[in-house]
């Protein structure tokens, strides 16, 4: 996989573009005016993962609130601004690192430009965000409805009035909730530009159809190169979306890092509780900082050759297990001590 190239541009600490690693983001769904639910979440966060954080900013208790955020996370913190500038200038002299507008609900081209002036003066970038749901009318009749032709020309109108006013600090994102139209998209932004590409799938869904949604969308699109910094965008828990976005970036080996657990799908001659048990493992290795793969197998008869290609396995038998270590059959433990037996394993390894 050979990525596009595109400019480097800096967000706060965590530097995205040219050829950084491709950063992950989620965005808080707390009260922004609630400084403590807010600044909770975020370490939850951080803890799973993210390394930059959006909050809404729907008024401007939100965006003064910045300011406290600020000083209590330790990753860039960046300011969703719909329709009101003020509330976008007023983030950024409230500390925000990034900002995401669509210009095209801002307003004048005055209002436009002292947002452009506010984040030059602290050399803040800009996300320029344009989403399927809200394209303009001109571009819906030109093209005989939403399509990735106009989300793309959209965007670029939006991302040329900012470089006429002469400020290239940019990011780009452009979302639909329709998977094929935002692969198509991606693809044609990408030879049209080459500032750096914020990814995601908007409206995906739950955690299981949005995760689904997520994987294919980012995947095809990050599998061609294309993609500086992604968002995989959940109806839940935020920290969910950082479990799916490493997960993508470990599949397609754009990420190094972290246990991966492979399991089988069990059949007839599973003989213990394998669909709980790998869901422990799962919840488990999450503690872990290790680089490497760990199996968890139902049948012992077939269990050592499946997990021949993982650093430590386990495979279940008749309310016992075998303990595998590459490919070999190391010890023979209960059920019962399966869990514990692998535990105390990766206790060794760190």
């Amino acid at each position: 996989m050979i990525r596009k190239p595109t400019r480097e541009i800096a967000i706060g600490r965590v530097k995205i573009g040219s050829d950084n690693p491709i950063a992950i983001q989620s965005m808080t769904n707390t009260k922004t005016e609630n400084v403590s639910a807010t600044v909770e979440q975020i370490l939850a966060l951080e803890q799973a993962g993210c390394e930059i954080i959006r909050c809404a900013v729907p008024t401007m208790e939100a965006a003064e609130a910045f300011y406290e955020i600020k000083k209590q996370i330790h990753i860039p913190l960046v300011a969703d601004i719909h329709f009101d500038y003020k509330l976008a200038i007023a983030a950024v002299e409230n500390g925000a690192d990034k900002i995401r507008i669509n210009p095209g609900n801002i307003g004048s081209r005055e209002r436009i430009q002292a947002v452009v002036d506010c984040c030059r003066e602290r050399n803040v970038p800009i996300r320029v965000g344009v989403n399927s749901g809200s394209l303009e009318k001109n571009l819906i009749e030109k093209y005989g409805g939403v399509t990735a032709e106009g989300i793309v020309e959209s965007a670029l109108d939006k991302v040329n009035l900012i470089c006429d006013m002469g400020y290239e600090n940019l990011v780009i994102s452009i979302k639909s909730s329709d998977v094929l139209m935002s692969i198509r998209a991606h693809e044609l932004l990408a030879e049209k530009t080459d500032f750096p590409l914020h990814v995601g799938i908007t409206e995906s869904g739950t955690v299981y159809s949005g995760s689904i949604k997520s994987a294919i969308g980012l995947g095809n699109i990050l599998y061609q190169g294309i993609g500086d910094t992604i968002r995989v965008s959940l109806t839940g828990n935020p920290v969910q979306e950082i479990y799916a976005a490493k997960l993508i970036l470990k599949t397609l080996g754009l990420r190094k890092g972290g246990i991966s657990v492979v399991s089988c799908p069990t059949c007839g001659r599973t003989q213990i509780d394998l669909i709980g048990l790998a869901e422990q493992v799962e919840e488990m290795v999450k503690d872990f900082d290790l680089d490497i793969k760990v199996a968890v197998m139902g049948c012992a008869v077939n269990g050592p050759g499946e997990a021949r290609e993982a650093d430590i396995g386990i495979a279940g038998g008749i309310g016992e297990g075998l303990l595998i270590k590459k490919g070999e059959i190391v010890k023979k433990v209960p059920e019962s001590e399966l869990l514990e037996t692998l535990r105390q394993e990766l206790i060794h390894w760190s």
